[in-house]
């Protein structure tokens, strides 16, 4: 097979999708160009910088070690070399609605689970068994695949599994844990992990069991100096692959008249207003899928139609709020989980988008109880993410409680709840900053689809094969990666989604993770 040739590439957005797209396609040997249109790289990984506080305001959790040491050793590097890495003793503390807390580990996961419920403890075993099989699977078949070739899926490993498999496609998440475990508390700890996938227990496929391996078996880590410092790493890697990275640049057109309507142009604007336009062989696309084609895109050469985008599930948005606190909150680890009793009420609000009762389902992290470098001596740095329904009119946050009213109305909730249920009776009294972010800052900040947080849901109906692809058909040079198309949601998933697209530019359609980066024939006339 010939060596492909060196090509003019444009990525437009700089989260971890775009990033990770950048670095491989450089590091490929393509010219590469990433525009994001923010002031700082990280999309959804937003930061805050305020009297001495550093607050991630996106992702925190540093699950699947696996899929960032592949992408940095594909970049010729490593994650020691890259990071700071922290594992977690307490991978997090769960507050139950008038129970006791409880902290897990993989350490004590199994001994937890039998003081819940008697004969859990060996069920969780198997459980975790299953899940971690899933888990191997779904990497070694599943997630490094784009699906161009169905055949992919009728291979000796998945066909004798098929048994097994069918019924974790077809039944909920929910199902699964509550047919093993009778405790409610027990089931919430096996079903939580659909929130990061976008979703809700009984709405998520119960092959997603394989996330309890996550942070029962594998464990939690932390890079130190928070999620910034892995954006930072891997600009730092990206650009040393001899990709440019443009802050501040709007991609404003996108030029479709190239051989049988392929890109030709990509047009932006700089911070100064200034136009630019550079002709181009392929785009990739690493923001939101909805927002990349209702902008730059005749309608014709949308992937999907109104219609479809009608009765698709944007997954849920949320309120943060980021809080500096005087003094230290032993009551608190560095993730926590606050559980409503009844929320399958509590899921049905932010589906059906209803307002939220006083007391819902929060995620409390507080990274200065691993991290002393994001909040001053003497104090805590709390991020709070409460999910909400994705409706655009709940409005945008602020500083010090001048947010929209609902945003306020939810973050006021928030504080209450968290002194109550974890026993800080002044968290209150304490807090010295306060910024909050809602639905509509998610739209205007990184284009949200009906200002959702994380992505299109991980339903049945939008995974696997179901979920947006990584090109588009009708614009050859086109590709898209992030949290809206294959894999999905999350940022190990964003970084595969990367590694997608290279394997797709480079005409790759093997499944599985690539060995190595493709190499490119370099043409004298193109440099």
């Amino acid at each position: 097979m010939s060596t492909p040739q060196t090509q003019s590439v444009i990525v437009i957005g700089g989260g971890f999708a775009g990033l990770a797209s950048a670095g491989l396609l450089a590091a490929a040997g393509h010219r590469v160009t990433l525009l994001e249109q923010g002031e700082h790289l990280g999309g959804r990984a937003g930061r805050l910088h305020r009297d001495g506080f550093t607050f991630d305001t996106g992702p925190s959790w540093y699950l699947m070690p696996e899929v960032f040491e592949h992408w940095f050793e594909l970049m010729g590097t490593s994650v020691d070399q890259a990071l700071d890495l922290k594992e977690l003793a307490t991978s997090y503390r769960t507050f139950f609605e008038g129970e006791e807390p409880v902290d897990l580990n993989p350490a004590n996961a199994v001994e937890v689970f039998e003081s819940l419920e008697t004969g859990a403890g060996a069920q969780l075993q198997k459980y975790l068994a299953q899940a971690s099989d899933s888990y191997r699977l779904a990497l070694d078949y599943f997630l490094y695949d784009d699906f161009a070739k169905l055949t992919n899926l009728i291979q000796g490993p998945i066909l004798s599994r098929l048994p097994q498999l069918l019924p974790l496609l077809t039944g909920s998440l929910h199902r699964h844990a509550a047919t093993r475990f009778n405790d409610w508390r027990l089931r919430q700890i096996l079903g939580y992990p659909s929130v990061f996938l976008g979703s809700s227990p009984r709405r998520t496929p119960a092959l997603y069991h394989l996330m309890s391996h996550l942070d029962l078996v594998e464990g939690v880590r932390y890079p130190m100096g928070g999620f910034n410092a892995l954006v930072d790493a891997m600009a730092d890697t990206t650009s040393q692959a001899g990709a440019r990275l443009e802050t501040n640049s709007r991609v404003i057109g996108l030029s479709t008249d190239g051989p049988n309507g392929a890109v030709s142009a990509v047009q932006w604007s700089d911070a100064d207003g200034k136009i630019h336009q550079q002709e181009v062989d392929v785009v990739v696309g690493a923001a939101d899928l909805h927002h990349l084609e209702h902008h730059l895109l005749d309608p014709k050469l949308h992937t999907r139609s109104k219609r479809q985008w009608t009765r698709a599930d944007p997954g849920p948005s949320a309120v943060l709020l980021c809080l500096g606190v005087r003094g230290k909150l032993p009551q608190l680890e560095h993730h926590n989980l606050f559980f409503t009793k009844d929320w399958d009420e509590n899921f049905s609000r932010i589906h059906n988008g209803q307002p939220l009762e006083q007391e819902t389902s929060i995620y409390v992290c507080m990274p200065s109880h691993s991290d002393s470098s994001v909040a001053p001596e003497g104090h805590e740095n709390l991020f709070v993410l409460v999910p909400a329904p994705a409706n655009l009119a709940w409005g945008r946050g602020g500083s010090e409680g001048s947010g929209d009213p609902m945003v306020e109305r939810v973050a006021e909730a928030a504080i209450d709840q968290i002194a109550a249920w974890a026993g800080i009776a002044d968290l209150r009294d304490r807090i010295v900053l306060r910024q909050s972010y809602g639905p509509a800052d998610f739209a205007q900040n990184v284009g949200a689809w009906q200002g959702g947080a994380l992505g299109l849901a991980h339903t049945l109906g939008q995974s696997a094969f179901f979920r947006p692809g990584n090109h588009n058909p009708k614009v050859p040079g086109l590709y898209y990666a992030g949290s809206s198309v294959r894999p999905g949601i999350g940022i190990p998933m964003c970084l595969i989604s990367a590694e997608l697209v290279t394997k797709a530019v480079s005409k790759i359609t093997t499944p599985g993770p690539l060995t190595a980066v493709p190499t490119t024939r370099r043409l004298e006339q193109h440099q």
